[in-house]
Parts: structure tokens; sequence; C-alpha cells
């Protein structure tokens, strides 16, 4: 077995039933979660990733309850986070309505947190509401890493933003170090 190099505290944030629960469900046993539960306050997954051409990682998934009554614990477990996957479900424009409130959240203690917007639910093409150029603006407007459309259901796209989030807090410590190297 080999042992990770690195470890990351990333979290999942969104509203209630964007699918934040069955896509770490997807990612970590490889299935479809047919009957999620709504997630009580948070949950901790873990998780080793080997980067094609990096090291060894060990992910600590922390996946947050969406309703409105668990947003007060986001303030304490937030602390510490390398990294965030932002959700939003493609078939329901409240929720991508709702993401500022999350950014807030999420970047309370440090406004440069690499987050990875993902909307979800792409297997349901047909009931697909939000805009590519809204989510666009969204990203280029609030300094997002990036944005890619997944599907729990599927699988599409799942592996491949866990591997780029990774890739890109490595990418972000890489610089932040450079340049307290620099301030010195």
């Amino acid at each position: 077995m080999i042992t990770p190099s690195l470890v990351f505290k990333i979290i999942i944030a969104g509203d209630g039933g964007v699918g934040k629960t069955t896509i770490l469900h997807r990612y970590i046993e490889g299935e479809f979660l047919y009957e999620a539960k709504m997630t009580i306050g948070t949950d901790i997954l873990n998780k080793t990733l080997t980067l094609k051409e990096g090291p060894t990682c060990a992910l600590q998934l922390w996946d947050f309850g969406g309703q409105e009554r668990f947003r007060f614990l986001l303030d304490d477990f937030v602390k510490g986070a390398a990294g965030a996957f932002l959700m939003f479900d493609l078939t329901v424009f409240k929720s991508f309505m709702n993401l500022p409130e999350w950014i807030n959240l999420i970047r309370k203690d440090d406004p440069t947190l690499p987050i990875l917007l993902l909307g979800s639910k792409y297997d349901l093409i047909e009931s697909i509401m939000v805009d590519d150029e809204y989510v666009r603006q969204f990203v280029e407007n609030n300094n997002i890493s990036g944005y890619c459309k997944v599907s729990s259901k599927t699988g599409y796209n799942v592996n491949q933003v866990f591997e780029s989030l990774v890739s890109t807090i490595i990418d972000y410590r890489k610089i932040t170090t450079a340049n307290q190297s620099m301030e010195v």
C-alpha cells in the first residue's frame, strides 16, 4: 500500500438535493446511490487518490447538509479546507441563484480558496434550466477555478473533477509558497 504524501481536506457544499452525497458515493464506491438520505449536519468520507503524474493524496471529503438549518455548522467545519466543490443542480435554477451565499460561507476564512463549480444531473439534458453563459459569467466574477457538468447516475466526469480539484490545490499551494518565499 502506498502511503499518501499529501492530505487534503475538501468540502462539498450547495443546496439540499443537488447531489452532493450521490457524487461522493459514486466517486468512492463506483456506483450510483439510488436512495440517498438527507445529510444531517456533516458526513466525512475518505479516499486515496494517486494523480497520473503526481503524488498520492489522502482526501478527507466533507459533505455538508444543504438545508438552511445546518448552515451554521459550516463556519467551524470549513476551517483548514484545502479546496471545495460548490455544487448546483442544472435542472433547478434556484440552486444556481443560491451559489453566492455558499461562496461567502466557504471562503469566509480564505478568500482565495480553490473552488471547482459542479453542475449536477447532467444526465437530465432535456430538463436543464441553467444556461452555460450564466455559469461562465459566475465563474469569471467569483474567481472560481473551473466548471464541470457531472452526473452521479452515469458517472460522467466524476473521477475527473476530483483529479482536477486536487491538481488545482497542488498548483495553488506551489504559487502560495513561492509568493511567501518572495516576501521574506
